[in-house]
């Protein structure tokens, strides 16, 4: 079975996943090369490493060998991973005009009276669903200089306030993610405004590269911890898909730091926004756009354009691709906020679950058995996850997990 459908989710192996190491579309993933995105990170005052942590019942329950989940509520007081990418990305772009190498700089030097009387002002755009925009926001901000920040249709107003806290003017348009961001694009060019999305296209693409370099420090912080630990590497890696920078540049890291040794990449998505999925599914394997409103209570992975760059790594290195309802990522959120025995309990949001409520499926559910067989994932696989999100829209959150809208079906 190379490919199947059932009410909660569809799914495919990647066929045409490469056994070939692409040196060149690798190197900007390299340790040295995060390294050094990770140690300008680390210059900021609130930068933390966020937990990664062991949930030992929780894999016994699932018949696992282990389960790490890396936390990223904690980021910066943000509740989302983004900023990572943001405020890497922010720097650099700063460090680039003021002739600089980022290596040389920190985030103090940056926000200095000196370099903003030799920038002037500046304006930082972004579309957004919610985690990204406002990590832009915070770190323009936080560098003094103002942002502008577009969010699709139907994105939450709790996210919305969440970004004009930061100092943005924001906005929710008429239009889906993909269209917001060709809006973002158009002022930016409009207006000479510096665009930061985490997603590439022909002519824009040292910005979204910047941004999945930010994300790949995630990578970099969970190997260090589980070397820290004297554990062994993860044999399977579930990773969230919008656009595809976060799992591109998490597969990637990975994938350049084990080699041969690298583990099976998994990717998952909402089913109204499974642009990876519908690649895979195609005959060529050709880069397939989802449109329409795509609505998922999974907003922060309602993409319908993958990012040409990720596409390009995931293609060579997923091994399969899963398309999930809605219910999926709920029973994911209810797991985590319930833990077993003494396991940590993890608020995570509805982008951020959607890996566990699968894995549960692919163990629990006899019906899926043969697929777990087909991605080797079996009682002496170690499996990590990453909850990207906590409850960045809070009553929606309580909405799922108190009051136990979308059950499973």
């Amino acid at each position: 079975m190379q490919k199947a459908e059932t009410k909660a989710m569809s799914w495919t192996l990647n066929k045409f996943k490469s056994d070939e190491y692409h040196s060149e579309e690798l190197s900007f993933f390299k340790n040295k090369e995060i390294s050094n995105v990770h140690a300008f990170q680390q210059t900021h005052e609130s930068y933390t490493e966020t937990p990664l942590f062991h949930l030992k019942n929780l894999a016994n329950e699932l018949n696992l060998r282990e389960i790490y989940v890396k936390d990223e509520s904690y980021r910066f007081g943000l509740n989302a991973f983004k900023v990572m990418g943001g405020i890497y990305a922010i720097g650099k772009c700063i460090a680039n005009l003021l002739g600089e190498d980022i290596e040389n700089l920190s985030f103090d030097v940056l926000k200095s009276p000196k370099v903003k009387e030799r920038l002037g002002d500046l304006t930082f755009i972004s579309a957004t669903d919610g985690n990204h925009g406002r990590g832009v926001a915070w770190a323009a901000r936080e560098l003094g200089y103002q942002s502008e920040i577009y969010m699709p249709k139907g994105s939450s107003e709790e996210r919305l306030e969440a970004i004009r806290n930061e100092g943005a003017k924001a906005k929710i348009l008429d239009l889906n993610y993909d269209d917001a961001v060709r809006y973002c694009a158009d002022l930016a060019k409009s207006n000479n405004w510096i665009m930061v999305q985490d997603t590439a296209w022909e002519g824009y693409d040292d910005i979204p590269l910047w941004i999945m370099q930010g994300y790949a420090s995630m990578a970099k912080e969970i190997t260090d911890q589980l070397n820290d630990s004297n554990s062994k590497p993860p044999t399977h890696v579930f990773l969230q898909a919008g656009v595809g920078s976060f799992a591109g540049a998490i597969a990637a890291y990975f994938v350049e730091q084990y080699r041969e040794e690298a583990p099976v990449i998994i990717i998952v998505e909402p089913n109204e926004a499974d642009c990876y999925y519908r690649s895979f599914s195609t005959p060529g394997g050709e880069r397939t756009l989802v449109t329409g409103d795509m609505s998922t209570i999974m907003a922060g992975l309602a993409c319908g354009e993958p990012n040409t760059r990720a596409f390009r790594v995931l293609r060579n290195y997923a091994s399969a691709a899963f398309s999930c309802a809605d219910y999926v990522s709920a029973l994911g959120m209810r797991m985590y906020g319930n833990p077993i025995a003494n396991d940590p309990r993890v608020i995570s949001g509805e982008s951020g679950a959607v890996t566990l409520g699968l894995l549960h499926y692919l163990r629990k559910d006899q019906a899926y058995s043969s697929i777990g067989k087909e991605i080797h994932l079996d009682e002496s696989s170690r499996v990590l996850l990453i909850s990207t999100e906590g409850d960045t829209d809070r009553k929606h959150y309580r909405d799922i997990v108190w009051k136990g809208i979308y059950p499973n079906l």
